[in-house]
């Protein structure tokens, strides 16, 4: 009694710590949004060592360090490019900082990054890259700097492409479920994992296909960017010559080694600081709150609206795309008359069909009184290339992953489980031939599958006549290129499904240039809210999250996968589990 007292005690202690912690990063973080100056030779400095949202986040928790309850301050994709472009016209700004290390992030976001950084270095301000441990990611954004610098003792890591697909079949036998998986497409891939303990030939071919597509890009680019022949980049990287910093700096992937002081006095040198002085780093956390030089007032908007998250019905949450809060922000736009078009931002692999065909039609009835232009980000596929097909046009990156235009249903058949390791027997009454089909103590008839199928193969034929409407293609032509196939942008651009390639910059230039307007201010939608409200909302799902990937780290991924699998509820319009391509 007296153990279970202490217990409670000291967690009610620590939940209190917590708490405290919590309120003190609030009270800290109240003035971040205030106007701030910077000092003359000052470096912005760029750290992507996290995942990057595709804007910044309201909610405490992504922002909050457990370790010392400190603000980190992590910045979504939106104001990272707003302060590059920002950067390169602020004379208080010498220069940029590229923070290296392990980085989480898709090759569409890092695409966007890296763009901008492109643009940037027309200011002829430079721009130096230095880390100690560096993946492919990070290299990736790397790879257009003045500069690329390594510590001695660090680590280059280019060794490829790789994509991984785990199968569950053999675990759920063991546990005594019997997932029923009914879909449309050969290429359907979404629930594979959950029914087969190897790869599909078919799944195969297009994982080869698009990986290999963004591969060939990513090669492609860091040739251009360190100034070398594609041919000698993909012998680099295939062949893993990069063993050590000084074989990168032998073979032109570097520019040098250096400690950090030697950094240090370098960036001095750059950014006209004397070597007495303290160097002037400016994290973006805070250069966000910089007033820029063109902030535009005008009448005119253009409502960007993020779609991220598997697609599920009602207002989802901080992981998810509600059907029910992204048709408000797009009707938002398509009735106020200061909206002159609609931009949407997609970061979906799909998800709920229903869901999707909610936000479907709110984008047609956008499309029929203002321009509507898709920006795709890492991943728009399935439910997120369904809510893009009626669009104007579809922008996306090159390393954009999109498509899988096909659908599948579901059902988990657990008698093994229920009745006898659990030991459990249900006994039902019946009115109705079907009154209890999906029933998790029993699998499906071959009537009841064949009802399911049929609900299956209409939701698909309908996803391909919306896709044939939207892109003004005969119906056979997309379901030729359907089937639930998974693309690069750059193959989807080739077959019709894509229109243009590029960033989020590019859809909104597209959007102004067929508004017909000149001078526009974009709106980000949905509207988040507060930290307060956000708290409150989500304040124990969001702290079990954290702590449960803190306990799993790298495994938390498949944790993740597995239990969003056994929330799928409907038809779902839905690629593969995730992308992951390390």
């Amino acid at each position: 009694m007296f153990a279970s007292m202490l217990g409670f005690l000291i967690s009610i202690f620590t939940l209190i710590l917590i708490l405290v912690g919590i309120v003190s990063s609030i009270a800290s973080s109240a003035g971040d949004d205030k106007e701030v100056s910077i000092k003359d030779k000052s470096i912005l400095e760029l750290n992507i060592d996290y995942t990057i949202p595709e804007r910044s986040s309201g909610n405490l928790f992504d922002n909050l360090d457990f370790n010392n309850m400190e603000s980190k301050k992590n910045m979504g994709l939106n104001e990272i490019l707003s302060c590059i472009k920002k950067a390169a016209e602020d004379d208080k700004i010498k220069g940029i900082f590229l923070k290296l290390s392990i980085s989480p992030n898709g090759y569409g976001t890092l695409e966007e990054i890296r763009n901008a950084l492109i643009d940037y270095k027309k200011s002829k301000k430079f721009l130096v890259a230095y880390g100690e441990l560096v993946d492919e990611h990070a290299y990736y954004l790397a790879s257009v700097a003045d500069k690329i610098y390594i510590n001695p003792a660090g680590e280059l890591i280019l060794n490829g492409f790789s994509s991984e697909v785990f199968y569950l079949k053999n675990m759920f036998e063991k546990i005594g479920v019997n997932p029923e998986l009914i879909r449309h497409g050969k290429y359907k891939a979404a629930g594979e994992s959950l029914i087969a303990d190897k790869m599909s030939e078919e799944n195969r071919e297009q994982i080869e296909s698009y990986v290999g597509s963004i591969y060939h890009h990513f090669i492609e680019s860091i040739a251009k960017g360190r100034k070398k022949k594609t041919e000698e980049v993909g012998e680099i990287v295939n062949k893993l010559m990069i063993q050590h910093p000084e074989d990168a700096k032998k073979l032109g992937m570097i520019d040098g080694l250096f400690y950090n002081d030697q950094l240090e006095a370098e960036l001095k040198k750059l950014s006209g600081t004397s070597e007495k002085d303290k160097l002037n780093l400016v994290n973006m956390g805070k250069y966000k709150n910089v007033a820029g030089k063109h902030v535009s007032t005008a009448d005119s908007k253009i409502g960007v609206v993020y779609c991220t998250g598997d697609i599920v019905s009602g207002k989802g949450d901080a992981q998810t795309m509600g059907s029910e809060k992204i048709a408000e922000a797009i009707r938002k736009v398509r009735t106020d008359d200061h909206y002159k078009a609609l931009v949407m931002r997609i970061n979906s692999p799909g998800g709920s069909a229903m869901a999707s065909d909610v936000i479907w039609r709110e984008v047609c009835l956008t499309k029929k009184v203002k321009p509507v232009v898709v920006s795709m980000g890492n991943v728009a596929a399935s439910g997120g290339y369904y809510i893009a097909a009626p669009a104007d046009m579809i922008v996306a990156e090159p390393n954009t992953v999109t498509g899988s235009i096909g659908v599948f249903g579901l059902l988990f058949n657990a008698k093994e489980l229920i009745n006898n390791k659990l030991g459990i027997k249900i006994e039902t009454v019946n009115f109705g031939e079907y009154a209890d089909m999906g029933r998790a103590d029993r699998p499906l008839t071959d009537a009841e599958r064949t009802i399911i199928q049929k609900g299956v193969d209409r939701i698909y034929n309908d996803f391909v006549n919306k896709v044939a409407e939207g892109r003004k293609m005969s119906k056979a032509r997309v379901d030729s290129i359907a089937q639930g196939r998974v693309w690069s942008a750059i193959d989807a651009k080739r077959i019709g499904l894509v229109d243009e390639l590029g960033g989020i910059d590019k859809a909104i230039s597209v959007a102004a240039a067929r508004a017909k307007i000149t001078a526009y201010r974009t709106v980000n939608l949905p509207e988040q809210k507060d930290q307060w409200e956000e708290l409150l909302m989500s304040l124990s799902d969001e702290a079990s999250m954290y702590f449960t990937k803190k306990q799993l780290g790298e495994e938390y991924k498949y944790y993740e996968q597995v239990k969003n699998a056994m929330h799928y509820q409907g038809i779902q319009a839905r690629m593969m589990f995730n992308v992951n391509i390390e």
